[in-house]
């Protein structure tokens, strides 16, 4: 597998604007990291063709193609603000050759070595047929065939309607001429929503579900593409393609209290305002200048929220990490969709060789680990074991990835199954997380289509029990397990309005959803649990600004301190020095170092507070999502997923030079 090269983001979206909306500041971070950012748009973005702000009282205007073209301004606009250049910066403007002879525009600015390309492949957003929506229908009928929406001063004249086979394959091939080392795409299972049909039309969601139809076809055909790039590199010889993939979460946001804080919202939602433009700018495109209603203040006023929270479909810190026999740090991920090792060169080198191809693919990004007690490794994936269109399979298993010995080989992949039932219930569960016990039992937990918490155990023989439900209230995805100085096995769960927490009454007992004794404050992403000597739990995660304010309907930002609070409620504490910053954290107690945290700063840079001082890592390839935390002999170390596909080290400890010691 390559990795380690030039960074290359491809983000796959339906409409212009999901990625400003969804993504960012992710988007934003990996360009000023110096990646090359290709940008894929599934759809034209027509709509009705009506550009306007809606409290605007003046005459409708439906134009289709001046309102894509007027989009794909705003696109231009707000990604020459992302490079640093001037909104009306031109673009260069070609058409681009795809598989099956299909054409696209694409739209090229280049800047200081910074490279963004936007990508139209502009299929339209309703059929012919009854007005059905245009991509969902897609990829559920076998006899469509969608037609492209031509935009107004596009170099682009004619394109031919795409079949459902023809977008896959288009998209696999944008993927092997691009060749990205990480892959955003929308969400291709989103929650159930249960919601009357006036709320549903008011939300723009599917009927079912919290999330535009757009959105799931979008990231259903996206996923469909890398399955069938990653089999044609295999067929063909070339390699599994090193990559990493991210999904993300898009009307879910208008659900759950808000998760970035004042500083990173306003930075997001300023980058929706030239994007937004205004019918009185001057930008010399003849469609427009913008996508009206999504101008000016508006992100940050509009009630549904979308904007103020950065959501990852399948959450967790990665890479998984282990410590090998001879001292050297494992690192266990997934890339090209299939999971893969790497290891330390030499101990405390801090570099790792080339990935070790372990299999098991398609797999979503995320793994959950454990060791055993004889230092064998444990991963768990969520398996796409099938994604197909025309009415076809979609279907995921959690799957088991057992080491044979400590450091060696690993054995054949185990089906896990499903906590659901039925294949739609089925898609709706979320990243498996996995905990060793000291009795030698091993703890499964998944977030179950009910948006509750879902378990299976493996016993100390290896055997399994079957799927339980562990009952308790509605929580969002990003589980904490953790196992106390008693032997207890903690899980617990960001809810609406507070942490939801099971927990054993002894060691080897079930666990149970603790329903009394005092709540825990509301918590926007994971809570992050740490077990003390005294046979407690602390917790670590991020609250709100204003915690009366949660739910959907509330629109309070994240607070960008850290919450400090024992699972019991007894005890409430801040850290030791400032770490104010965004997203879920990482924490261990080390025993030279005490209490260390990782996590990332408002800038989104890795920052970790080790005892009383705070680092920042300003050096490096951007991480994606979460770096793990990790405890080794030398002491603690931060290890990340770059943008660029390969894994890097920061050591933490107390004898370990800093990067740079702020505050």
């Amino acid at each position: 597998m390559s990795a380690g090269r030039r960074a290359v983001l491809m983000q796959i979206v339906a409409h212009p604007d999901d990625d400003l909306y969804f993504m960012n500041p992710d988007t934003q971070h990996a360009l000023d990291g110096g990646a090359k950012i290709v940008s894929v748009y599934l759809t034209g973005g027509e709509a009705n063709g009506d550009n306007r702000v809606v409290s605007d009282p003046s005459d409708r205007v439906y134009n289709k193609a001046a309102y894509s073209s007027a989009r794909h301004q705003g696109l231009r606009q707000a990604y020459a603000s992302l490079l640093g250049l001037p909104l009306f910066t031109p673009w260069q403007k070609s058409i681009l050759d795809l598989r099956g002879g299909h054409r696209a525009e694409v739209n090229t600015l280049v800047h200081n070595g910074r490279h963004a390309e936007l990508v139209f492949l502009n299929t339209a957003m309703h059929t012919l047929r009854g007005g059905r929506m245009g991509l969902p229908s897609l990829w559920e009928d076998r006899a469509l065939s969608l037609p492209v929406v031509i935009a107004e001063g596009s170099p682009l004249r004619a394109a031919a309607p795409y079949t459902y086979d023809e977008l896959v394959e288009v998209i696999a091939g944008l993927l092997d001429t691009y060749a990205p080392t990480l892959v955003q795409t929308l969400d291709p299972d989103p929650d159930i929503q249960h919601s009357t049909e006036k709320a549903r039309q008011h939300d723009s969601e599917q009927p079912g579900y919290a999330d535009h139809a757009d959105h799931t076809a979008a990231a259903s055909f996206a996923w469909a593409g890398m399955v069938r790039y990653v089999a044609q590199a295999t067929r063909d010889r070339k390699g599994v393609p090193g990559f990493a993939a991210t999904s993300y979460r898009a009307y879910y946001n208008r659900h759950w209290p808000k998760n970035l804080p004042p500083a990173v919202l306003a930075e997001k939602a300023a980058h929706l305002k030239p994007y937004g433009g205004a019918p009185d700018w001057q930008c010399g495109n003849p469609g427009g200048c913008g996508d009206y209603n999504v101008g000016g203040k508006r992100p940050l006023t509009n009630w549904k929220g979308w904007v103020r929270s950065t959501h990852y479909r399948f959450p967790g810190p990665r890479p998984v990490v282990g410590n090998e026999p001879d001292g050297r740090l494992a690192a266990y991920g997934v890339l090209g969709l299939r999971a893969v090792r790497w290891r330390e060169t030499a101990p405390g080198s801090g570099r790792f060789g080339a990935a070790d191809d372990l299999g098991g693919g398609p797999l979503a990004p995320v793994l959950g680990g454990a060791a055993l007690k004889d230092g064998r490794q444990l991963l768990f994936g969520l398996r796409f074991a099938a994604i197909a269109g025309r009415s076809g399979a979609n279907t995921r298993e959690v799957v088991l990835l057992e080491q044979a010995s400590p450091g060696g080989a690993f054995r054949a992949w185990r089906g896990l199954g499903n906590p659901e039932l039925g294949d739609d219930r089925g898609r709706r569960i979320g990243s498996p997380v996995a905990v060793a016990a000291p009795d030698g039992r091993v703890h499964l937990f998944v977030r179950n289509a009910d948006k509750g918490v879902s378990t299976r155990v493996r016993d100390a023989d290896g055997s399994w029990g079957p799927w339980v439900a562990l009952g308790g209230e509605t929580v969002q995805d990003g589980l904490g397990a953790t196992v106390d100085a008693q032997g207890r096995v903690h899980v617990f769960a960001p809810g609406y309005d507070f942490v939801h927490h099971w927990t054993q009454d002894a060691p080897g007992e079930p666990l149970a959803y603790v329903k009394r004794g005092p709540r825990l404050p509301l918590a926007v992403d994971a809570p992050t649990p740490v077990g003390l000597p005294d046979g407690g739990v602390q917790l670590l995660y991020r609250t709100l600004t204003d915690p009366r304010k949660t739910k959907g309907k509330g629109l309070a930002p994240a607070d960008p301190r850290l919450v400090s609070v024992r699972a019991d409620g007894t005890g409430r504490t801040a850290p030791t020095k400032p770490f104010d910053g965004y997203g879920p954290v990482g924490a261990l107690l080390a025993p030279k170092d005490g209490l260390v945290v990782l996590g990332k700063d408002q800038k989104g840079r890795v920052q970790a507070l080790v005892g009383d001082e705070r680092r920042t890592r300003t050096q490096g390839v951007v991480p994606v999502d979460s770096p793990t935390l990790h405890l080794t002999a030398r002491g603690p170390v931060a290890v990340g997923l770059g943008v660029d596909g390969a894994p890097w080290v920061w050591a933490l400890g107390s004898a370990a030079p800093p990067i740079r010691a702020a505050g």
